[in-house]
């Protein structure tokens, strides 16, 4: 009688417990959409807070000539080529 519960068990039962699981792992491996969403509007909000961080810099300058900022002045080239590789990402999904 055991000998019929355990085969079912064996055959069936753990097999489907394994693939289960392994569906479950790789699909949380994946970004959601939702999480796409959240970073486009996160970036697109970075890219306005640099471009406000620009005009302030470019008033500064314009009050003081001898001012020089920490970091680069409102050239989109010389940009972080981080930010261009998702720019670029954000073209082709919008595609």
């Amino acid at each position: 009688m055991e000998g019929l519960i355990a085969i079912p068990i064996l055959f069936i039962v753990l097999p489907w417990i394994i693939f289960h699981y392994v569906t479950k792992w790789k699909t949380m491996g994946t970004i959601t959409t939702e999480d796409e969403d959240l970073l486009e509007e996160l970036y697109s909000m970075a890219r306005r807070l640099d471009d406000r961080m620009d005009t302030v810099e470019r008033i500064i300058r314009a009050d003081n000539p001898d001012w020089r900022p920490d970091r680069l002045t409102s050239a989109a080239e010389q940009d972080d080529p981080s930010l261009e590789t998702v720019e670029r990402l954000l073209q082709e999904r919008n595609r």
